[in-house]
């Protein structure tokens, strides 16, 4: 709870947000750069392009195994008054 406080804090005494996670960013952008190229044999213009592909891939991914997971949920609660997806009652 003290960690939570301490980054609450920190944020909001952040000026420049973007700035403050900039390194964060290129290094996610750098590993896909890496994936795609890890002998750096590539022109930038390609690298860039497979790399951002990659990272499309990657986010899709999360959210396919994000939808998984919500489906397998909804799956365990049938029957039990919890509204699905839509917001209708599953019990029905």
């Amino acid at each position: 709870m003290i960690a939570r406080l301490a980054a609450h804090q920190s944020w909001a005494n952040t000026a420049d947000r973007s700035a403050r996670t900039a390194p964060a960013r290129r290094a996610m952008l750098d590993r896909f750069e890496n994936q795609v190229d890890p002998d750096g044999v590539l022109s930038p213009a390609e690298r860039a392009r497979r790399a951002g592909h990659a990272r499309k891939a990657y986010f899709t991914r999360l959210a396919l195994r994000s939808a998984q997971a919500r489906r397998r949920k909804l799956g365990s609660s049938a029957g039990d008054g919890r509204a699905d997806a839509s917001g209708q009652d599953q019990a029905r």
